[in-house]
């Protein structure tokens, strides 16, 4: 590919983009091996990177000093041997499954979203020794319910029609839920700590759109793409 083809499909990769955050809708993804989604999803992941090394990143280290605010310690308690491989190969897919995986509104992707979050709000609310039975009931019913659930429904692989009229607002929610997630890698929140995540909000935009458009298993590559040079550069600097 010459410089001349190069600057022209990365404008229209832009301009796809763009216009997809203007109106979000669920499309039917292409994979990697389609015709021209290797070189979409590689102009993808570099914005994607450069929006998180070159702006994002800095612009938050800046905010950091002028408040004098905590740097993340989501990861103190990994050893080192295990912070590359938790933040590279096992934090993308568990993030894009949890996130994005059911973003293409089918009855089954969104059945086992609602038991994943069943499960997790037992695991979260029902924690003192007096609940132990009853946590373990939900999550054993959860356990059952969730193979089952997803083989009823798992021939209707076509969007909710509420689903798809509601898309914009969902996809623009769970953007910002994802983000919000993120406080929790700081050792204090506060409203000054928000702008912190706005590189996980930017990663929500780039993710969510590549995984509608060119699939899920391309979403998942980018964001370990993108973990690998945060994390390396990160490790590079001492930060």
């Amino acid at each position: 590919m010459t410089d001349q083809t190069a600057s022209p499909a990365a404008r229209a990769v832009l301009r796809e983009f763009i216009a997809f955050l203007r109106q979000p809708r669920i499309l039917v993804p292409l994979n990697l091996r389609a015709e021209g989604q290797a070189r979409r999803w590689a102009w993808l992941t570099l914005l994607l990177v450069f929006g998180l090394l070159a702006v994002l990143l800095p612009l938050i280290g800046a905010w950091q000093k002028a408040f004098n605010l905590p740097a993340p310690n989501a990861f103190d308690g990994i050893g080192a041997a295990w912070l590359v491989p938790t933040v590279v190969l096992i934090a993308p897919p568990i993030e894009e499954l949890l996130f994005r995986g059911w973003q293409r509104g089918s009855a089954s992707a969104l059945w086992l979203l609602a038991c994943a979050v069943t499960a997790s709000a037992v695991l979260l609310t029902l924690t003192s020794p007096d609940k132990a039975l009853l946590a373990a009931g939900l999550l054993l019913g959860a356990l059952v319910a969730t193979p089952i659930g997803w083989f009823v429904l798992r021939k209707r692989p076509a969007p909710l029609g509420w689903f798809a009229r509601g898309f914009p607002v969902i996809f623009y929610l769970a953007a910002a839920v994802f983000a919000l997630f993120h406080l929790t890698n700081y050792p204090r929140v506060s409203l000054l700590a928000v702008p912190l995540v706005l590189p996980q909000l930017w990663a929500a935009l780039v993710l969510g759109y590549i995984r509608q458009r060119i699939g899920l298993p391309a979403g998942i590559l980018a964001h370990m793409v993108a973990n690998a040079c945060s994390i390396g550069l990160a490790l590079a600097t001492g930060g």
